[in-house]
Protein backbone atom coordinates (compact mmCIF):
# COMPACT_ATOMS: atom_id res chain seq x y z
CA UNK A 1 0.00 0.00 0.00
CA UNK A 2 3.01 2.38 0.89
CA UNK A 3 4.48 1.76 -2.76
CA UNK A 4 1.19 2.70 -4.19
CA UNK A 5 1.22 5.53 -2.52
CA UNK A 6 4.38 6.41 -2.98
CA UNK A 7 4.17 5.34 -6.77
CA UNK A 8 0.43 7.20 -6.97
CA UNK A 9 2.50 10.30 -6.08
CA UNK A 10 5.22 10.13 -8.19
CA UNK A 11 3.32 9.61 -11.29
CA UNK A 12 0.91 13.28 -10.41
CA UNK A 13 4.41 14.72 -10.13
CA UNK A 14 5.34 13.50 -13.70
CA UNK A 15 1.57 14.97 -14.60
CA UNK A 16 2.24 18.28 -13.12
CA UNK A 17 5.77 18.24 -14.82
CA UNK A 18 3.96 17.60 -18.33
CA UNK A 19 1.37 20.34 -17.98
CA UNK A 20 4.02 23.00 -16.94
CA UNK A 21 6.05 22.02 -20.15
CA UNK A 22 2.82 22.53 -22.49
CA UNK A 23 3.28 26.05 -21.53
CA UNK A 24 5.38 28.38 -22.91
CA UNK A 25 7.29 30.21 -20.61
CA UNK A 26 6.38 27.46 -17.53
CA UNK A 27 9.10 24.84 -17.11
CA UNK A 28 8.54 21.28 -15.61
CA UNK A 29 12.15 21.14 -13.98
CA UNK A 30 10.46 23.87 -11.73
CA UNK A 31 8.05 21.32 -10.40
CA UNK A 32 10.39 18.65 -10.26
CA UNK A 33 12.49 20.79 -7.85
CA UNK A 34 10.00 21.96 -5.39
CA UNK A 35 8.48 18.52 -5.65
CA UNK A 36 11.84 16.95 -4.67
CA UNK A 37 12.39 14.63 -6.94
CA UNK A 38 14.88 16.93 -9.09
CA UNK A 39 18.41 15.92 -8.19
CA UNK A 40 16.88 11.89 -8.43
CA UNK A 41 15.47 12.05 -12.01
CA UNK A 42 18.53 14.29 -12.71
CA UNK A 43 20.80 11.19 -11.48
CA UNK A 44 18.64 8.56 -13.22
CA UNK A 45 19.38 10.21 -16.40
CA UNK A 46 22.88 10.35 -16.04
CA UNK A 47 23.18 6.87 -14.91
CA UNK A 48 22.81 5.78 -18.64
CA UNK A 49 26.32 5.64 -18.86
CA UNK A 50 29.04 2.60 -20.31
CA UNK A 51 27.70 0.48 -17.16
CA UNK A 52 24.50 0.59 -18.35
CA UNK A 53 25.50 -0.26 -22.09
CA UNK A 54 27.41 -2.90 -20.37
CA UNK A 55 24.66 -4.60 -18.55
CA UNK A 56 22.23 -4.51 -21.83
CA UNK A 57 24.67 -6.02 -23.95
CA UNK A 58 25.07 -8.84 -21.64
CA UNK A 59 21.40 -9.09 -21.63
CA UNK A 60 21.49 -8.44 -17.85
CA UNK A 61 17.96 -6.67 -17.77
CA UNK A 62 17.32 -6.48 -14.23
CA UNK A 63 20.67 -5.03 -13.17
CA UNK A 64 20.11 -2.72 -16.10
CA UNK A 65 16.88 -1.45 -14.55
CA UNK A 66 18.16 -0.96 -11.07
CA UNK A 67 21.55 0.62 -12.38
CA UNK A 68 19.13 3.22 -14.07
CA UNK A 69 16.47 3.57 -11.62
CA UNK A 70 13.67 2.16 -14.05
CA UNK A 71 10.62 2.51 -11.93
CA UNK A 72 11.45 5.85 -10.95
CA UNK A 73 11.82 7.15 -14.70
CA UNK A 74 8.55 4.44 -15.81
CA UNK A 75 6.45 5.67 -13.72
CA UNK A 76 7.28 9.94 -13.57
CA UNK A 77 7.49 9.11 -17.54
CA UNK A 78 4.02 7.63 -17.54
CA UNK A 79 3.21 10.93 -15.67
CA UNK A 80 4.29 13.52 -18.37
CA UNK A 81 3.10 11.64 -21.52
CA UNK A 82 -0.46 11.04 -20.19
CA UNK A 83 -0.33 14.67 -18.86
CA UNK A 84 1.25 15.70 -22.71
CA UNK A 85 -1.70 13.84 -24.43
CA UNK A 86 -4.04 14.30 -21.95
CA UNK A 87 -3.69 18.21 -21.00
CA UNK A 88 -2.53 19.55 -24.13
CA UNK A 89 -5.55 20.38 -25.26
CA UNK A 90 -7.11 21.57 -21.44
CA UNK A 91 -4.18 24.01 -21.16
CA UNK A 92 -3.99 25.46 -24.47
CA UNK A 93 -8.05 26.16 -23.89
CA UNK A 94 -7.32 27.61 -20.76
CA UNK A 95 -4.72 29.77 -22.22
CA UNK A 96 -7.15 30.79 -24.92
CA UNK A 97 -10.38 31.78 -22.76
CA UNK A 98 -9.08 32.42 -19.07
CA UNK A 99 -5.32 33.50 -20.11
CA UNK A 100 -4.89 36.47 -17.21
CA UNK A 101 -6.03 33.43 -14.08
CA UNK A 102 -4.06 31.03 -15.69
CA UNK A 103 -0.59 33.02 -15.93
CA UNK A 104 -1.52 34.67 -12.79
CA UNK A 105 -1.67 31.04 -10.93
CA UNK A 106 1.78 30.19 -12.90
CA UNK A 107 3.16 33.73 -11.95
CA UNK A 108 2.29 32.99 -7.78
CA UNK A 109 3.63 29.51 -8.32
CA UNK A 110 7.26 30.40 -9.87
CA UNK A 111 8.12 33.26 -7.58
CA UNK A 112 7.23 31.27 -4.23
CA UNK A 113 9.23 28.45 -6.27
CA UNK A 114 12.38 30.83 -6.41
CA UNK A 115 12.40 31.36 -2.57
CA UNK A 116 11.92 27.36 -2.01
CA UNK A 117 14.58 26.69 -4.10
CA UNK A 118 17.17 29.85 -3.03
CA UNK A 119 16.03 28.64 0.73
CA UNK A 120 18.34 25.61 -0.31
CA UNK A 121 21.12 28.24 -0.27
CA UNK A 122 23.47 27.24 3.11
CA UNK A 123 26.45 30.09 2.36
CA UNK A 124 26.21 33.22 0.15
CA UNK A 125 29.20 33.57 -0.95
CA UNK A 126 30.28 36.40 -4.07
CA UNK A 127 30.12 34.18 -6.80
CA UNK A 128 26.88 32.57 -5.27
CA UNK A 129 25.37 35.79 -5.64
CA UNK A 130 26.87 36.24 -8.96
CA UNK A 131 25.23 33.01 -10.07
CA UNK A 132 21.97 34.25 -9.00
CA UNK A 133 22.53 37.63 -11.01
CA UNK A 134 23.47 35.48 -14.20
CA UNK A 135 21.03 33.37 -13.81
CA UNK A 136 18.23 36.65 -13.92
CA UNK A 137 19.71 37.61 -16.67
CA UNK A 138 20.21 34.65 -18.54
CA UNK A 139 16.18 33.86 -17.98
CA UNK A 140 15.57 37.58 -18.94
CA UNK A 141 17.23 37.41 -22.42
CA UNK A 142 15.62 34.38 -23.33
CA UNK A 143 12.17 35.91 -22.52
CA UNK A 144 12.64 38.95 -24.67
CA UNK A 145 14.28 37.02 -27.95
CA UNK A 146 11.72 37.28 -30.87
CA UNK A 147 10.49 33.85 -32.21
CA UNK A 148 12.13 33.19 -35.36
CA UNK A 149 10.75 31.77 -38.75
CA UNK A 150 12.68 28.77 -39.28
CA UNK A 151 12.84 24.93 -41.07
CA UNK A 152 10.56 21.98 -40.67
CA UNK A 153 13.51 19.66 -42.34
CA UNK A 154 13.82 16.83 -39.73
CA UNK A 155 17.18 17.68 -39.05
CA UNK A 156 16.34 20.94 -36.98
CA UNK A 157 13.31 18.79 -35.03
CA UNK A 158 16.10 16.63 -34.15
CA UNK A 159 18.01 20.07 -33.00
CA UNK A 160 15.02 21.87 -31.61
CA UNK A 161 14.03 18.61 -29.41
CA UNK A 162 18.04 18.34 -28.34
CA UNK A 163 17.83 21.90 -27.18
CA UNK A 164 14.55 22.25 -25.64
CA UNK A 165 14.99 19.48 -23.54
CA UNK A 166 17.81 21.34 -21.86
CA UNK A 167 15.73 24.26 -21.49
CA UNK A 168 12.57 21.64 -19.70
CA UNK A 169 15.22 20.36 -17.05
CA UNK A 170 16.08 23.25 -15.92
CA UNK A 171 14.11 25.46 -13.04
CA UNK A 172 12.89 28.94 -14.71
CA UNK A 173 13.62 27.97 -18.19
CA UNK A 174 10.78 26.79 -19.98
CA UNK A 175 11.47 24.21 -23.11
CA UNK A 176 8.12 25.03 -24.46
CA UNK A 177 9.18 28.64 -25.09
CA UNK A 178 12.50 27.73 -26.25
CA UNK A 179 10.40 25.49 -28.87
CA UNK A 180 8.47 29.46 -29.36
CA UNK A 181 12.09 31.06 -30.44
CA UNK A 182 12.59 28.26 -32.42
CA UNK A 183 9.77 28.66 -34.36
CA UNK A 184 8.45 24.97 -33.79
CA UNK A 185 6.17 25.28 -31.03
CA UNK A 186 2.90 25.26 -32.50
CA UNK A 187 4.87 22.52 -35.36
CA UNK A 188 5.27 19.82 -32.63
CA UNK A 189 2.52 20.54 -30.66
CA UNK A 190 0.22 20.31 -33.96
CA UNK A 191 2.60 16.82 -34.39
CA UNK A 192 1.43 16.24 -31.16
CA UNK A 193 -2.12 16.29 -31.99
CA UNK A 194 -2.32 14.58 -35.10
CA UNK A 195 0.23 12.20 -33.83
CA UNK A 196 2.43 12.39 -37.00
CA UNK A 197 4.80 9.74 -36.02
CA UNK A 198 8.33 10.81 -38.00
CA UNK A 199 8.12 14.17 -36.77
CA UNK A 200 7.74 12.87 -33.21
CA UNK A 201 10.48 10.39 -33.42
CA UNK A 202 12.81 12.37 -34.85
CA UNK A 203 11.75 14.63 -32.01
CA UNK A 204 11.90 12.59 -29.25
CA UNK A 205 15.36 11.13 -30.16
CA UNK A 206 16.93 14.77 -30.15
CA UNK A 207 15.60 14.90 -26.85
CA UNK A 208 17.02 11.92 -25.68
CA UNK A 209 20.72 13.04 -27.17
CA UNK A 210 20.03 16.51 -25.10
CA UNK A 211 18.97 14.96 -22.08
CA UNK A 212 21.84 12.71 -21.77
CA UNK A 213 24.22 15.45 -22.13
CA UNK A 214 22.97 18.11 -20.32
CA UNK A 215 21.89 16.19 -17.40
CA UNK A 216 25.21 15.06 -16.35
CA UNK A 217 26.51 18.78 -16.77
CA UNK A 218 23.69 19.98 -13.87
CA UNK A 219 24.48 16.76 -11.79
CA UNK A 220 28.21 17.69 -12.00
CA UNK A 221 27.33 21.43 -10.90
CA UNK A 222 25.27 20.62 -7.94
CA UNK A 223 28.06 17.97 -6.76
CA UNK A 224 30.61 20.18 -7.03
CA UNK A 225 29.14 23.70 -6.69
CA UNK A 226 26.31 23.26 -5.35
CA UNK A 227 25.08 26.58 -3.85
CA UNK A 228 26.49 28.13 -6.52
CA UNK A 229 23.97 26.21 -9.11
CA UNK A 230 21.50 26.26 -6.94
CA UNK A 231 21.84 30.05 -7.00
CA UNK A 232 21.67 30.17 -10.65
CA UNK A 233 18.28 27.66 -10.49
CA UNK A 234 16.45 30.22 -8.60
CA UNK A 235 18.21 32.98 -11.03
CA UNK A 236 16.24 31.15 -13.74
CA UNK A 237 12.84 31.21 -12.36
CA UNK A 238 13.10 34.77 -11.42
CA UNK A 239 13.69 35.79 -14.69
CA UNK A 240 11.97 33.88 -16.28
CA UNK A 241 8.40 36.12 -14.44
CA UNK A 242 8.99 38.25 -17.61
CA UNK A 243 7.71 36.31 -19.57
CA UNK A 244 4.65 35.14 -17.58
CA UNK A 245 3.53 38.65 -16.17
CA UNK A 246 -0.24 37.96 -16.77
CA UNK A 247 -0.95 41.87 -18.52
CA UNK A 248 0.30 41.98 -22.01
CA UNK A 249 -0.64 43.99 -24.48
CA UNK A 250 -0.04 42.87 -28.51
CA UNK A 251 2.67 44.72 -30.54
CA UNK A 252 2.83 42.43 -33.62
CA UNK A 253 0.61 39.62 -34.97
CA UNK A 254 1.29 36.64 -37.01
CA UNK A 255 -0.71 34.10 -39.16
CA UNK A 256 -0.50 30.23 -37.34
CA UNK A 257 -0.31 26.95 -39.91
CA UNK A 258 -4.75 27.65 -39.63
CA UNK A 259 -4.73 30.51 -41.19
CA UNK A 260 -5.77 32.29 -37.89
CA UNK A 261 -3.71 35.51 -36.42
CA UNK A 262 -2.51 35.13 -33.50
CA UNK A 263 -0.03 37.41 -31.04
CA UNK A 264 3.93 37.39 -32.20
CA UNK A 265 5.45 39.82 -29.86
CA UNK A 266 4.10 41.26 -26.77
CA UNK A 267 5.00 43.69 -24.22
CA UNK A 268 4.00 43.71 -20.48
CA UNK A 269 1.69 46.51 -19.06
CA UNK A 270 0.22 46.75 -15.80
CA UNK A 271 -3.54 45.86 -15.14
CA UNK A 272 -4.79 49.90 -15.53
CA UNK A 273 -2.97 49.93 -19.02
CA UNK A 274 -4.22 46.92 -20.04
CA UNK A 275 -7.78 47.25 -19.68
CA UNK A 276 -6.79 50.99 -21.61
CA UNK A 277 -4.82 49.68 -24.72
CA UNK A 278 -7.16 46.35 -25.31
CA UNK A 279 -10.43 47.83 -23.58
CA UNK A 280 -11.11 44.16 -22.00
CA UNK A 281 -11.40 43.62 -18.13
CA UNK A 282 -8.11 42.67 -16.50
CA UNK A 283 -9.34 40.63 -13.71
CA UNK A 284 -7.17 42.12 -10.83
CA UNK A 285 -8.81 40.18 -8.21
CA UNK A 286 -9.15 37.36 -10.11
CA UNK A 287 -5.46 37.51 -10.90
CA UNK A 288 -4.31 38.05 -6.96
CA UNK A 289 -6.26 35.03 -5.78
CA UNK A 290 -4.78 32.69 -8.65
CA UNK A 291 -1.25 34.04 -7.78
CA UNK A 292 -2.45 33.16 -3.98
CA UNK A 293 -3.25 29.87 -5.07
CA UNK A 294 0.01 28.95 -7.02
CA UNK A 295 1.60 30.36 -4.23
CA UNK A 296 -0.13 28.10 -1.80
CA UNK A 297 0.67 24.92 -3.83
CA UNK A 298 3.95 25.54 -3.62
CA UNK A 299 4.21 26.01 -0.18
CA UNK A 300 2.17 22.96 0.20
CA UNK A 301 3.61 20.89 -1.53
CA UNK A 302 7.33 21.96 0.18
CA UNK A 303 5.86 21.33 3.35
CA UNK A 304 4.96 17.84 2.60
CA UNK A 305 8.01 17.07 1.17
CA UNK A 306 9.90 18.33 4.68
CA UNK A 307 7.07 16.20 6.47
CA UNK A 308 8.04 13.32 3.93
CA UNK A 309 12.10 13.42 4.12
CA UNK A 310 11.75 13.86 8.36
CA UNK A 311 10.08 10.47 7.84
CA UNK A 312 12.33 9.01 6.23
CA UNK A 313 15.03 10.14 8.56
CA UNK A 314 13.74 9.26 11.11
CA UNK A 315 12.98 5.68 9.81
CA UNK A 316 16.51 5.19 8.76
CA UNK A 317 17.86 6.44 12.24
Amino acid sequence: MNYLKMYGQLFLKGMAMGGADVVPGVSGGTLAFITGIYERLLDAISSFDKDALQHALKFRWQALWQHVDGTFLAVLLSGIATSLVTLAKVIHYLLDTYPIQLWSFFFGLVIIAAYVVAKEINQWKGRVIIAGLGGIAIAYTVTVITPAQTPTDLWFIFLSGSIAICAMILPGISGSFILLILGKYEYIVTSLNEFNVTVLAVFGVGCVVGLLSFARLISWLLDRYYNTAIALLAGFMIGSLNKIWPWKEVVSTRTNSKGEEVPFITENVLPGVYEQVTGQTPYLGQAILFMIIGAGAVLAIDLVAARQQKTTKTVSN
